[in-house]
């Protein structure tokens, strides 16, 4: 379903930014969509960290042959031992136990994110064992689908933003940082758009 402030924001931003406007028109009629369900996308996001998107595919589908039902207390259930033979190695195992014991325990509740600032949802996620920033900028992109948020250490960020703004050179954190001042509050609408010019394809994260 297309979010709901998908429709501003594409219009604000393509009446402020010329290359937006291009963007925009060439991928009307698509938006940013949700990647189901808190547990199962933080999960996903793991098991496909650091591996190609074939792996990444690869595995999951062994992984949910393997748990049946992508559920915290499944997965605690399973233990590292019952995980073992999906093609996960053992830091992502560890990983994954430490996220279905984050919710089983408590620790991470989804029911009230979003209530949560996105820099304070960041902190809360890069809390568990293998979530960091982009994960969890990710998470909140495409799971919660937060309008405004910048990941501006993605690689396929700086790549687009070099090619449509600096003639193709790698932008610095700095100059990527001011560009993003003129889409707020609209800056993953913005991020998504410029992803879509390098694969129009979309990822799941």
């Amino acid at each position: 379903m297309q979010p709901d402030y998908w429709l501003q924001a594409s219009a604000e931003l393509a009446a402020r930014d010329r290359t937006m406007a291009t963007l925009v028109e060439q991928f009307a009629g698509l938006s940013l969509a949700s990647r189901g369900d808190p547990f199962s996308t933080l999960v996903r996001s793991i098991v496909g960290q650091q591996i190609s998107v074939k792996a990444a595919d690869s595995v999951w589908a062994r992984f949910v042959d393997r748990v049946g039902e992508v559920r915290p207390s499944v997965v605690l259930a399973c233990a590292a031992e019952g995980l073992a033979g999906c093609g996960l190695s053992g830091r992502k195992i560890e990983y994954l136990l430490d996220l279905a014991a984050h919710f089983v325990d408590g620790r991470l509740v989804a029911d009230g994110w979003q209530g949560i600032d996105d820099e304070a949802l960041i902190v809360e996620l890069c809390r568990v064992r293998g979530i960091g920033r982009w994960t969890a900028e990710m998470f909140l992109i495409f799971n919660q689908m937060r309008p405004d948020v910048f990941p501006v250490d993605d690689i396929g960020l700086q790549k687009a933003v070099g090619l449509h703004y600096f003639s193709g050179a790698r932008p610095t954190l700095r100059q990527l940082r001011d560009l993003g001042e003129r889409w707020r509050p609209w800056r993953s609408v913005a991020t998504w758009y410029l992803w879509r010019s390098l694969d129009p394809i979309a990822v799941e994260y």
